[in-house]
C-alpha cells in the first residue's frame, strides 16, 4: 500500500475548459467537491495544461488529485480514446505525438468552420470565442458556436445533425491507432485505460483488444452511462480472464454535457492498482 492515502469516492473522468468542458479546471474540482468526489482525475482531450491549476484547487478541498489525460486514437475511422493515468507530461514521444493530434484537430476545426459557413452564418472569430486560449479546440466548440447564433438548441443536436460524421461538413481527425496509443502511454509511465468502451460504436474487435491488452492496455471504463449492456458483458469476461482494472466515472464536462460528477465512480483498490502499476507522475494529496 502507498504511504500516502486518498479517499473515495473516486472519479477519474473529468473535462475543463482546457479541452472541451465548460469550467475552468479549479471549477471542475470544486464541482467534483460538492457532488461527494473525494478523488478526481483531470483528463482533459490531448493536453495535460490544467494540471497545476486542478491540483491546486483539489488539494485546498482536501482531495486527492489524480493527473490525466484522454489520448485520441482512430480505428478504421471510429474515434477510440484512451485514458492515461499519471503519466510523465514529459515523456518525448508521447508529446511529439499528442502535438501532431493537436494540431490535426485545429486543421480540422478550420475546415469544418470553411465547409459549414458556406451554408450558415458561422465565422472562425465565432468558435474562437468559445475557445480558451491553448485549448484543444474540437467540435464541442463548433457545437458552441452554433448554439450561440440559435443554429442548434444544445451539442447534442449540433452533433447529431450539421456535426454528425456521415454529414457533408464533417472531417477526420488525425490520431494514433489505439495499439500505438497505449505503447505511447505505457512508454510514459501512464496506466491506459479504455474510456466508454462499449459505447453506440460497440467493443472494438477482439484481435484488437487483444493487441491493446499484448501492449500493456489496464483495462476498461465499465461504468460510464454511453455504455451498452451487452458490450459491458463481453469486456467482463476479458476483465476476468486478464484480471483488469475497471474504472467507473461521469465523464463530466460541465454544462456541455449532462453528466454530473459522482454518478459513476472507481473502487479504492482499483484507483490503488492504477497508482501502484504507474510510474510516470504520482497523484497529488492533500
Amino acid at each position: 500500500m502507498a504511504a500516502h492515502q486518498f479517499r473515495g469516492p473516486s472519479d477519474l473522468h473529468l473535462h475543463s475548459e482546457r479541452s472541451d468542458g465548460t469550467q475552468t479546471p479549479a471549477e471542475v474540482m470544486r464541482s467534483a467537491h460538492e457532488h461527494g468526489v473525494r478523488t478526481a482525475a483531470l483528463t482533459d482531450h490531448d493536453t495535460t495544461d490544467g494540471w497545476a491549476e486542478a491540483a491546486t484547487a483539489a488539494t485546498s478541498l482536501g482531495m486527492t488529485f489524480l493527473p490525466g489525460m484522454e489520448m485520441s486514437a482512430r480505428y478504421h475511422g471510429r474515434s477510440v480514446h484512451v485514458l492515461a493515468y499519471l503519466i510523465d507530461p514529459d515523456d518525448a514521444p508521447l508529446r511529439a505525438e499528442v502535438t501532431r493530434v493537436r494540431s490535426s484537430r485545429l486543421d480540422r476545426a478550420r475546415t469544418m468552420a470553411d465547409r459549414i459557413a458556406r451554408d450558415y452564418d458561422l465565422s472562425w472569430p465565432d468558435i474562437l470565442a468559445h475557445t480558451r486560449d491553448g485549448a484543444t479546440v474540437g467540435r464541442p466548440h463548433i457545437a458552441d458556436a452554433l448554439v450561440a447564433k440559435g443554429h442548434v438548441r444544445d451539442r447534442t443536436e449540433a452533433f447529431s445533425g450539421i456535426l454528425n460524421p456521415r454529414g457533408d461538413y464533417y472531417v477526420a481527425l488525425y490520431a494514433p491507432d489505439p495499439v500505438t496509443a497505449v505503447r505511447l502511454v505505457v512508454g510514459a509511465g501512464g496506466v491506459p485505460i479504455v474510456a466508454h468502451p462499449a459505447g453506440r460504436a460497440g467493443v472494438l474487435p477482439d484481435d484488437v483488444l487483444r493487441r491493446m491488452l499484448d501492449a500493456g492496455l489496464a483495462g476498461f471504463e465499465l461504468a460510464h452511462r454511453e455504455n451498452r449492456a451487452e458490450g459491458v458483458r463481453t469486456l467482463r469476461r476479458l476483465v476476468d480472464e486478464r484480471a483488469l482494472i475497471v474504472t467507473g466515472s461521469s465523464d463530466y464536462h460541465g454544462a456541455g454535457k449532462p453528466n454530473l460528477p459522482g454518478e459513476n465512480t472507481t473502487s479504492d483498490d482499483m484507483v490503488q492498482r492504477i497508482i501502484d502499476t504507474a510510474s510516470g507522475t504520482a497523484p497529488i494529496y492533500s
